[in-house]
């Protein structure tokens, strides 16, 4: 028995508002995708063109330039190792494998100097000069140097080099692992979507709030009360 007609059907008129702007926002209206895709994929760009470090790695690397190294690199498949030792050979070290273990030589400054140049062209989404560079896709390309960069950590903190494993791992986590997770991702500044931003937030807080009275004033209107 509806208690309160009045509040249960403007409850009703407004959970009603609310599911047809939710199918509204879902539905591929923006450029062929939904509100969803739309507002991430637009987060996702100005994050990215706040998250640039590569600029400021060149010079935190710049100490390691002249620093003969010896790694032992252990990577997950022999065909790994065989990728991985390409990247070390383009950056002038001297390697050899052993299934999926190399032994790796030369300087360190360099090795990471070419790291960055290779997440600098992911980042302005030039994967296919890193494709041509290494003959195989850019994507595995940026994983192994991801994965050659834990190892290269982990190997200069057993020699007790700890500033150069600092190093090492600062690039694989803001240079690496950046510019593997926004490739293809285009940067926009904030101020170059402001009225999109403000929109969108302001839009969730309101749908949020709206959705919550709805459902306060249909259980009201139904005669249930919370008591103190």
């Amino acid at each position: 028995m509806i208690a309160n007609k009045k509040k249960f059907f403007l409850g009703l008129a407004m959970m009603a508002v609310f599911a047809v702007v939710l199918v509204i926002f879902f539905s591929p209206i923006f450029n062929g995708r939904n509100g969803l895709v739309y507002l991430d994929d637009l987060y996702n760009s100005i994050s990215k063109g706040s998250a640039y470090y590569i600029v400021k790695l060149k010079d935190d690397i710049q100490p390691l330039a002249g620093s003969d190294v010896a790694l032992t690199l252990k990577l997950k498949t022999p065909e790994q190792a065989r990728q991985t030792a390409l990247l070390l050979q383009k950056a002038g070290a001297r390697v050899n494998q052993s299934q999926n273990t190399l032994e790796a030589s030369g300087d360190l400054g360099q090795i990471l100097a070419s790291c960055l140049e290779d997440a600098d062209a992911m980042y302005i989404n030039d994967g296919p000069k890193i494709a041509s560079k290494y003959g195989y896709d850019e994507r595995r390309v940026m994983y192994n140097w991801w994965t050659a960069a834990k190892e290269m950590d982990n190997d200069l903190k057993k020699q007790k080099k700890f500033k150069a494993a600092d190093i090492v791992a600062t690039v694989g986590k803001k240079a690496v692992e950046t510019a593997y997770n926004y490739y293809k991702i285009e940067p926009l500044r904030i101020s170059d979507r402001y009225g999109i931003v403000i929109f969108s937030l302001i839009f969730y807080v309101v749908y949020t709030v709206w959705y919550g009275f709805a459902f306060m004033y249909m259980f009201e209107g139904w005669g249930m009360q919370l008591d103190h």
